[in-house]
């Protein structure tokens, strides 16, 4: 393979990829895919299809600086004169030198993936890359209409409903005279990763501008991947929790057990259980197995009426309303309270005891099974008027949204559960 480093400076290191292809892909680096070795952003896609390529790598979160790229077209010009169409790619950091860039490196297209407009806090009101702005190197950062080309053409994709990308979006916008969006919702600043695909990328670069057709593609590529499930249910949870029900209707998923982290994990199950009635079915999809159980009667509730529950799904205890208890009894165990002793759940007519590690992780162990030395059980304590769960010095607290959390101090409100006949 042949590929060398044709300029470098203290902010970027600009190596080219010869290939066999008629049109030179210039890709960026972002903040993830910083300058290491001879390496190139998409590398294996681009390889895949044999592109001749100049990849601009940062070696540092600076925003391609406009000093940086001038100095480097002396080396980069005479190869941008052996072809007769050139693509520029690129995402965030990488998406926003693609475009502002565009009119310097002479490109005919450019791909890029939530771009910023600057990062200057002057001029936006996004302030996750604001640290990074240096008045110095950064002055008039901004893409500016003598920046962008009149012939070329430029595909931005993003997540409308993303509040920090958007801004930048409407502000690109207003600049660029040829402009195909396309939309990715739900996937907030991850539509790079989410869309990771070497056919679509040479899609991108070499199909006629048709929208509906690229949307043909992204949805293939969504269809299997992961990562887009995880992506969308993590940032749907929060604002349009019912539309978890309809993914998990209209797919057939197959994740396995260690696919949600243990948050995510938590977050579904509570929607889920809040909302409607959980199906074995659904958790199947979502990879989460669970040993079911019998119902009891015994129960406590916390200071805003939930009932205090041990979660099958998530393994934890945590509290519900009385409704969706009902509803979906097989996994949510009431905790028994009948006197001072440990927290126990019944599941399938035999005993188990909750236990805790101080990193916080909850397991089941049969009542007359020996713990392992990290763990200690959970203690539940009867007072005259009310009942205390402690794990070691910490009590169980509940908020109003029934997450709850062991923590240091005297017993109020939110600490104290009440039996229920």
């Amino acid at each position: 393979m042949d590929k060398q480093i044709i300029f470098e400076d203290d902010h970027i290191r600009v190596i080219f990829l010869k290939g066999s292809s008629s049109e030179l892909v210039i890709s960026f680096g972002d903040l993830i895919t910083r300058a290491k070795g001879l390496s190139i952003n998409a590398e294996k896609s681009l390889v895949k299809y044999d592109y001749n390529v100049l990849g601009i790598m940062p070696k540092l979160k600076s925003w391609f600086p406009e000093a940086s790229m001038q100095n480097m077209m002396q080396q980069v010009a005479p190869i941008l004169a052996d072809f007769s169409r050139i693509v520029g790619y690129g995402g965030s950091m990488g998406g926003y030198a693609a475009i502002k860039y565009s009119g310097l490196l002479k490109m005919n297209r450019v791909i890029a993936f939530v771009p910023q407009y600057t990062i200057d806090p002057q001029e936006v009101e996004d302030r996750r890359y604001a640290e990074f702005f240096d008045v110095n190197i950064h002055r008039d950062m901004q893409i500016q209409t003598q920046d962008v080309s009149e012939q070329a053409e430029y595909i931005i994709v993003y997540d409308p409903y993303y509040h920090e990308d958007r801004e930048h979006y409407r502000k690109i916008k207003k600049i660029l005279p040829q402009l195909m969006t396309l939309h990715l919702p739900f996937t907030g600043h991850e539509a790079l990763s989410v869309l990771a695909s070497s056919s679509l990328l040479n899609d991108f670069i070499r199909h006629p501008l048709e929208q509906r057709y690229f949307y043909q593609q992204m949805r293939s590529v969504k269809k299997n991947s992961k990562f887009y499930y995880r992506t969308v249910i993590n940032n749907l949870m929060s604002r349009h929790s019912a539309a978890l029900g309809r993914i998990l209707r209209s797919n057939d998923l197959h994740l396995d057990d260690q696919y949600l982290d243990a948050n995510l994990k938590q977050l579904i199950t509570r929607v889920m259980l809040n909302r409607r009635q959980v199906t074995e079915q659904d958790l199947q999809k979502l990879g989460i197995k669970v040993n079911l159980s019998q119902a009891t009667n015994n129960h406590l509730q916390d200071h805003y009426t939930n009932q205090v529950v041990f979660n099958l799904i998530s393994h934890k205890i945590e509290c519900y309303p009385q409704e969706a208890v009902l509803r979906n009894n097989k996994y949510l165990i009431a905790v028994e309270a009948k006197m001072s002793g440990l927290v126990k759940i019944e599941i399938n007519g035999e005993r188990y005891l909750v236990v805790m590690n101080d990193r916080r992780v909850t397991k089941l162990f049969k009542e007359h099974e020996t713990l392992t030395p990290d763990m200690s059980p959970i203690v539940i304590k009867k007072y005259p008027d009310y009942y205390v769960l402690s794990y070691k010095n910490l009590n169980l607290s509940s908020d109003e949204h029934g997450l709850c959390s062991f923590v240091e101090g005297s017993v109020n409100d939110e600490a104290k559960f009440h039996a229920v006949q």
